[in-house]
């Protein structure tokens, strides 16, 4: 309600200054083609965001250095930090890079996002810009109407930038006539007065943008021209720093923990940087004075100047954090906690930031599932057989195993179902039906999304049968009748090297003998159940086992294959490398 007040409050400000002062209409007519050509270029970039991201930002992001100047050269390439935080918060939602490496994402795009101002200074107001921006527009339009999704995106990318730089040429043309009838130096502060002042606009302009890049531009045209004074200017740029966390606060909203403590991060980060900046302006202002001496830039050319000096400070910002960085991740742990109810289990990498890339939404459902089969399902099969985990993966082999797992489990298969599976099973339904319906996917992708969706549902059909097979498993093994005990611990062996077969297959990196042998084994489950067995047939001919105890056997022998077969083709789903699905379409 707050929000669509203040979006009325500004729309009703804008219209009255519109009609009262129509030399403003050149000016808010280019800040609108200039945000509409940022809103295109993004678009644009997106279609290449559904790449191999996975693994590059891993291996981008696996030290500080490395994720600091991946920050800073996407961003400097695609022209929007606002994009990259996106980027970066739907990643770290996804569990896709680490929370440390997410926030040297940030500090780089910080970096980055000072090659606007460079692009702006130094070229879209030094020659007539319109002229270049034509040409972009009409080769734009002519690729984004392709079938290809590559050419639609250099499309946009094209669009994007041509209304970029005829915004700015609208924008330049509209102070021109503007500084005709009105002067706003007349409205200049100095002082630290002044600073404070003018960040605040900085900080309010970005915020109804919400484009550091768009404010930064309009902050730069109007200094061209002669409406701002190159001291408040300074000021405002370093307000479009803070402001521009509004834009990564919103992209939290719907990201989980991760994404959370990450948008915390950046606007920590810039309020740091910010104040910083604020202390230091003047100091910092005779710094650039100097080095504009010694890069040629001219006294008088006050652009490039606010373009060196919001490079500087954003340098300087993130020197300052790089040593903090350690302390930072921790107190984000502990002040941003984790408040859900903890009796029923909730998704853990299930989100909507997640939900803004086929990539992201896939790697999601796959940890989720994979987090719901090691967490959950097997401890809910192992316990229902008396059995624990740690067992299950030691070395003990499994005969020895089974023979000194005798004591009964205390456990409630439906009631750890209901608070362990039940609710993260419906969730990741719904996500799953979401990413299929709200995104474009290729068919690789679509295809693994519904691998993932039968994953799930073989994994809670294996609950149910061990909850059957639970009860006879117990009385059994238990039985003074050393033939049925025989065979229930045969049936129990038979899990054991199903788990560990899943085990190794999925934390060999070299994994083909590992998934022959599912493959072997599975097979082995089909024949058995296919022929039956043998043995039981003999215990019930000789009379060795009893009526009750021999259809209880039989039922369970086809029970126990099933349950292998689902097994065995759940860890083929989650730990068979897919790597992709995450190709664009």
């Amino acid at each position: 309600m707050i929000k669509r007040w203040i979006f009325l409050i500004v729309l009703i400000i804008l219209a009255v200054v519109l009609v009262f002062n129509p030399n403003f209409k050149t000016i808010a007519a280019g800040v609108s083609i200039l945000l509409f050509g940022m809103i295109t270029l993004e678009e644009g970039f997106k279609t290449f965001t559904k790449g191999p991201l996975k693994s590059i930002l891993r291996k981008a992001t696996d030290k500080l250095y490395k994720s600091i100047s991946l920050g800073a050269l996407v961003t400097a390439v695609i022209q929007s930090s606002s994009l990259v935080s996106v980027i970066t918060i739907s990643f770290i939602s996804a569990g896709l890079i680490s929370l440390a490496g997410g926030i040297g994402l940030i500090f780089g795009a910080n970096i980055g996002t000072t090659a606007t101002a460079w692009l702006v200074a130094g070229f879209g107001l030094k020659i007539k810009i319109s002229i270049l921006s034509m040409p972009m527009l009409i080769f734009g339009i002519i690729f984004s109407f392709q079938k290809s999704t590559t050419f639609k995106g250099i499309g946009n990318i094209l669009t994007g930038l041509g209304f970029f730089f005829l915004g700015i040429h609208f924008m330049k043309d509209g102070f021109d006539v503007f500084s005709q009838d009105f002067n706003l130096t007349v409205y200049a502060v100095p002082g630290y007065l002044g600073v404070i002042i003018y960040t605040g606009i900085g900080i309010f302009i970005t915020t109804i943008l919400q484009s550091s890049s768009a404010s930064l531009a309009l902050i730069l045209t109007a200094l061209s021209v002669g409406q701002i004074e190159y001291e408040n200017a300074l000021a405002m740029a370093i307000g479009t720093n803070v402001g521009t966390t509004i834009t990564a606060l919103i992209g939290s909203v719907g990201s989980n923990i991760a994404g959370k403590r990450l948008a915390l991060a950046h606007l920590i980060f810039n309020l740091v940087t910010g104040l910083v900046a604020l202390a230091f302006i003047y100091p910092l202002a005779r710094l650039v004075n100097k080095l504009s001496l010694s890069f040629g830039i001219a006294a008088d050319d006050y652009t490039l100047k606010l373009a060196l000096f919001h490079t500087i400070f954003n340098v300087l910002g993130v020197l300052i954090m790089i040593p903090l960085i350690n302390k930072l991740e921790q107190f984000l742990m502990r002040f941003v906690k984790d408040h859900r109810v903890k009796d029923i289990d909730e998704p853990k990498f299930l989100n909507d930031a997640a939900l803004e890339f086929a990539g992201t939404a896939i790697s999601s459902l796959e940890k989720e599932t994979k987090y719901l089969f090691e967490n959950a399902t097997y401890e809910i099969v192992t316990h229902a057989l008396n059995m624990h985990r740690a067992d299950i993966s030691s070395n003990i082999k499994p005969k020895v195993l089974v023979k000194k797992s005798t004591e009964e489990i205390d456990i409630n298969v439906r009631d750890l179902y209901t608070n362990k599976v039940k609710t993260i099973y419906g969730k990741i339904l719904e996500f799953a039906t979401r990413a299929q319906t709200e995104l474009e996917l290729n068919p690789d992708q679509n295809k693994r999304i519904s691998e993932i969706k039968i994953a799930n549902r073989k994994m809670v059909e294996v609950i149910r049968d061990v909850k059957e097979l639970r009860r006879n498993v117990t009385k059994f093994t238990t039985s003074d009748n050393k033939y049925i005990k025989k065979e229930y611990n045969g049936f129990r062996r038979q899990i054991v090297k199903v788990f560990r077969a899943i085990y190794n297959f999925k934390i060999d990196e070299n994994n083909e003998i590992n998934y022959q042998e599912l493959v072997h084994m599975k097979k082995k489950a089909k024949e058995r159940s296919k022929r039956g067995s043998n043995q039981i047939n003999s215990l019930i001919r000789k009379n060795l086992i009893t009526t009750n105890m021999a259809s209880s056997v039989v039922n369970d022998h086809d029970n126990v294959n099933d349950m292998i077969k689902k097994l065995i083709e759940v860890g083929q789903l989650l730990y068979t490398e897919k790597d992709s699905i995450l190709e664009p379409a």
